[in-house]
């Protein structure tokens, strides 16, 4: 598994996008880190785990135009 280590500011929706390559995988960043999941503002230097997304979640999650 994959981590992330934050920086001062970062956000879930920010962390999904940089490190999943979309913010709709928020859901699944914050269930891999049940730990950390009241934070909204997260300050610098905690460590996140980064799920795996599956190949199918990640067509089913693009706009039909980019299927």
């Amino acid at each position: 598994m994959r981590s992330y280590t934050t920086t001062s500011g970062d956000m879930w929706d920010y962390i999904a996008y940089k490190t999943l390559g979309n913010e709709l995988y928020m859901s699944k960043l914050i269930e891999a880190n049940q730990k950390y999941r009241y934070m909204t503002l997260f300050p610098a230097g905690v460590v996140l785990t980064i799920p795996e997304i599956e190949k199918a979640e990640e067509i089913r999650n693009l706009p039909p135009w980019k299927r």
